[in-house]
């Protein structure tokens, strides 16, 4: 009944935005949302992106609120639920207020919301998050991996009493850092059944933090961490920024380890090439073992993509293989999507597997490939270097013109340009909140309408990060 009662109310907000906005603006933005619950005053919209949640905040917040306390009441209070992408269809739930749009209300899966996971307390039921088939056996070794591999070999012997605690790997996306955790978690699962393993990705970790510190759940939260015997954090550059949650960290961190409980972090930087995280962090990430995964060599490349071609029973030339791993050298996922796609291309134009066909196929993904990586950092380097003023004066509360326009432009271009969320890019530039960002975009974007000079200046800057 709950949900007919929303779907209706929905229905007749639909009608008041179709006159207010254009017909594209509707479709691209309005009909999308799929209205979920209408109970406590609280008006639940599911969006499919954490992009449309902010793109609606920035752009029709006004439009949505002023609807719905027409349509429903004056009291009515705006939910987002957002499925956030690459996080096993995870959902995060925000309130649509200025105020408090950064403050995550509900964490769940596939819709429904699942119990936290520590509540549970009975080893036998808990689960350890690994993916089964990521091992040592299909983690191929090479010049690239073999102190990290080596390492993790070692701390599966003897969990949390090696020298190796914590391991620290980085290395940038692709290289292998998330099968090597998946791979040390599933052997010590193997060796010590009785211990409680947990991979968990620095996102669902800082959601997970968020959902408990509304519910006044945090010490359970905290309680549970403490409570694990070998703690994997994947992609810890994610807590960049994020102040309370890395605090929260610390401690667990510093118990685990007085406890001689193993951590394994994952990260796309080391330690320190780390901007945004806290120096006492930083100092005991480095406590154990820190290494870099790099780009596999071409031997190492041979080896993964045999072993894919064996394991999916393919059939596919020497020279062609060769020819690949010749001119595939930047990751393992690259590899695997290149077979894909020469496959598909096979398979759809009826094309036999060969040279002709692989160089065809490499040559149009490698554009892809070699696409320049826009960071916050490189977007600074840009912005500083055309307004001709030093990078560390953005980070400064100096109120200057040219300083100020400067830290908004590089603010409203990591928006454009990068997955951080307005939350992060405030936290890296200037120690910020999230609607000092929120009003820089909009300042850039009004002043670019109007001021030529500036919508150039603009232009310019963005051709020099994509060249």
């Amino acid at each position: 009944m709950e949900q007919v009662s929303a779907q209706k109310l929905w229905s007749n907000c639909l009608k008041v935005f179709q006159d207010n906005v254009t017909e594209a603006a509707f479709k691209t933005w309005f009909l999308p949302i799929v209205p979920l619950s209408y109970e406590n005053r609280v008006f639940t919209i599911q969006v499919p992106s954490q992009f449309f949640y902010e793109y609606l905040e920035d752009k029709f917040i006004d439009l949505l609120k002023a609807t719905l306390y027409r349509e429903i009441g004056s009291d009515t209070i705006l939910q987002y639920r957002i499925l956030m992408e690459n996080t096993t269809n995870t959902l995060v739930d925000y309130r649509g207020d200025a105020k408090s749009s950064t403050d995550k209300i509900v964490l769940g899966k596939n819709t429904n919301k699942v119990p936290n996971p520590f509540q549970k307390v009975v080893a036998d039921d808990f689960d350890s998050q690994l993916n089964n088939k990521y091992t040592f056996d299909n983690f191929f070794e090479g010049e690239s991996n073999k102190l990290a591999r080596t390492a993790g070999e070692t701390i599966t012997r003897n969990p949390g009493k090696t020298a190796f605690n914590p391991l620290f790997v980085h290395g940038t996306s692709g290289v292998g850092k998330t099968h090597l955790c998946h791979a040390i978690g599933n052997s010590i699962k193997e060796q010590y059944p009785e211990k409680r393993v947990l991979y968990v990705s620095a996102h669902l970790f800082k959601v997970q933090y968020a959902d408990a510190g509304r519910y006044n759940t945090t010490n359970d939260f905290i309680n549970f961490y403490q409570g694990i015997d070998v703690l994997i954090i994947d992609d810890i550059h994610e807590l960049a920024g994020i102040e309370k949650t890395q605090n929260t960290l610390f401690h667990i961190f510093n118990h685990l380890h007085q406890n001689n409980k193993q951590l394994i972090l994952t990260c796309d930087k080391s330690p320190s090439e780390l901007h945004g995280v806290e120096e006492r962090l930083l100092t005991r990430f480095r406590w154990g073992l820190t290494t870099k995964v790099d780009n596999p060599d071409k031997l190492l490349r041979l080896k993964i993509l045999q072993n894919k071609i064996l394991h999916d029973g393919l059939s596919i030339p020497e020279d062609v293989v060769d020819y690949i791993a010749e001119n595939v050298t930047d990751n393992a996922r690259d590899l695997e999507g290149i077979i894909v796609s020469i496959m598909a291309h096979s398979l759809v134009y009826n094309k036999e597997i060969d040279l002709p066909l692989a160089r065809r196929v490499i040559g149009q993904a490698i554009k892809k490939i070699e696409a320049k990586k826009i960071t916050i950092n490189t977007i600074e380097s840009a912005v500083c270097d055309f307004y001709n003023i030093k990078s560390e004066l953005i980070h400064t509360a100096s109120r200057k013109r040219q300083i100020v326009q400067a830290r908004q432009v590089a603010m409203y271009l990591s928006k454009s340009y990068t997955e951080m969320s307005l939350a992060q890019i405030g936290s890296l530039i200037g120690k910020k909140n999230h609607a000092t960002v929120l009003h820089a975009c909009r300042t850039v974007r009004e002043q670019m309408e109007v001021d030529k000079t500036f919508r150039e200046e603009v232009a310019e800057i963005e051709k020099k990060l994509k060249g």
